[in-house]
């Protein structure tokens, strides 16, 4: 099924000669034919991608810990003594990040040309609609330091951006672009 948006008429194209006479193709009002978006993703790129943003956040956080621990409150010996399993953590933001990358390397592919400054467009423009609205609500709802909410977010936009170019410049093989 293909959405009409309010207000556009879905006309059928007058048969060609030929072959294309004995099948009609559905347009809209203004000639363009309705096509279902087709997308290919390289899953190769999206787990490199969650890889390299696993692999960032830990440099990010290492660099940033102590200020970090400062703007949630707590210290390393906190840290030291929470219990969590590092396998768990781990998993849990490689698992996340491919997530990430999948949904950039589909939008990436659903607003034009799939290249590697399409991807950092499409990752800057999810982290400004989603992330920084995201975590701009939350940090002043748990009214955290500049500091703590300047970490997080430097972090976000880095590791999309970085997953952005990975994603949009690696073509699923056979790609029809």
């Amino acid at each position: 099924m293909i959405y009409n948006p309010p207000g556009t008429i879905r006309v059928r194209a007058r048969p060609e000669i030929g072959a294309a006479a004995r099948a009609t193709r559905e347009c809209w009002e203004d000639g363009m034919p309705m096509v279902s978006p087709h997308v290919r993703h390289n899953y190769l790129a999206i787990a490199v991608a969650a890889v390299a943003s696993f692999l960032f956040e830990a440099a990010w956080y290492s660099l940033f810990l102590k200020a970090w621990l400062r703007g949630i409150g707590r210290d390393q010996a906190w840290l030291a003594s929470t219990g969590v399993s590092l396998g768990v953590q781990c998993i849990t933001a490689i698992l996340a990040a491919a997530l990430i990358a999948l949904c950039i390397s589909s939008f990436t592919q659903l607003t034009g040309p799939q290249t590697a400054v399409r991807g950092i467009k499409v990752a800057a423009g999810l982290w400004l609609g989603c992330v920084l609205t995201t975590f701009a609500t939350e940090s002043v709802f748990e009214v955290r330091g500049y500091p703590l909410f300047a970490i997080n977010l430097g972090f976000w936009l880095l590791t999309m951006v970085l997953m952005g170019a990975i994603v949009g410049g690696r073509k699923k093989t056979g790609s029809r672009e």
